[in-house]
């Protein structure tokens, strides 16, 4: 497990330490660099539980950037989605979904198409203390958002620009090598997102190579596990920039009414990410079920079983954020 690793790290650098000591050096004798000098510090990335190679930091001069992402099939085909580090897919109006895609390791030069932010997305992003990037979003919304203490960058902002050969509004799109410029910061790391684990301290209970995850009546995610990750079969991105899931986290949660509708008349859906809920935690072909706990908005996610605490395996994460009563899993 990953708390395993960052104990394992101090401890071999004591017994350097100790190693040290077994002899005596004679008056005026130069310190031993090599013995003196301890190991770097191993780092994880705080959106994958991934360790960075030794020696390099995962701080970065910019926060976590998350981009309100279509998930229709007129947007296809989405771009920048296999850069990610971390998807969340949330319920919006008409049964349909739309993605929060997280990047914080990398940040690629052409990611969408960009749309509007909803309510549920305080939830969301606030743990990981997250910028957004979106198209815009009804006054109420950016109002919550604004309350929320939420930065985001809307159509106009530097990085956004619409793409001639697409058809509104599936054509707008970000550069976050642009975009981030405007979030500058001292290096710092954020918090983990997730309480991250070994993949090798998975243990499955049930079976599970083929995952529908019904959001409503009318859409549904499917996933297949080929090649030792989890594939969307039904992705809307483009073939080779896919989200490579090393997980499946889906969690149930209450929706509520937004308190306004959509252009076409639609009440929106505000998904509310606090509480608890049953989880679902599928990893290498198998399943564990457990709960989702959260203290409130902006506090982290947190699994357990019946056993105690569950960690995830580290890796990167699609997180299905689907409504309490909405179809059961088909699992095969």
């Amino acid at each position: 497990m990953r708390v395993i690793a960052r104990v394992l790290a101090p401890l071999l650098v004591a017994s350097l330490a100790l190693a040290g000591c077994g002899g005596t050096k004679e008056s005026g004798d130069k310190p031993d660099a090599a013995a003196s000098s301890a190991p770097p510090k191993p780092e994880f990335w705080p959106l994958t539980g991934v360790q960075a190679p030794l020696g390099e930091t995962v701080a970065k001069d910019h926060p976590v950037m998350v981009v309100k992402m279509d998930n229709t099939a007129a947007a296809a085909p989405q771009l920048g989605l296999g850069s990610a580090d971390l998807v969340v897919e949330e319920l919006v109006e008409g049964g349909l979904t739309r993605l929060a895609a997280f990047y914080y390791s990398q940040l690629p030069s052409k990611v969408g198409p960009v749309r509007s932010m909803r309510a549920s997305d305080i939830g969301i992003v606030t743990p990981a203390d997250a910028q957004v990037v979106t198209s815009g979003a009804a006054a109420v919304t950016i109002s919550r958002i604004k309350q929320a203490g939420i930065t985001f960058y809307g159509e106009g902002s530097k990085g956004l620009a619409r793409d001639n050969g697409r058809r509104a509004p599936y054509n707008l799109f970000a550069d976050l090598t642009k975009t981030v410029g405007l979030a500058r910061q001292d290096p710092a790391t954020p918090a983990d997102y997730l309480t991250w684990g070994a993949p090798a301290d998975f243990v499955g209970v049930q079976p599970a190579t083929r995952v529908d995850v019904p959001f409503s009546y009318g859409h549904t995610t499917r996933w297949s596990f080929e090649g030792g990750r989890y594939v969307n079969t039904n992705s809307n991105a483009r073939q080779g920039d896919r989200f490579q899931a090393d997980n499946v986290l889906v969690l149930r949660a209450p929706v509520g009414d937004a308190g306004y509708k959509d252009p076409a008349g639609n009440p929106v859906p505000e998904t509310k990410l606090e509480g608890s809920g049953a989880a679902v935690l599928f990893h290498n072909g198998s399943l564990v079920r457990g709960t989702w706990s959260k203290a409130s908005l902006d506090a982290p996610i947190e699994l357990s079983t019946e056993a105690g605490a569950l960690t995830v395996p580290a890796g990167r994460t699609w997180i299905e954020l689907v409504p309490e009563n909405a179809p059961q899993l088909v699992i095969k």
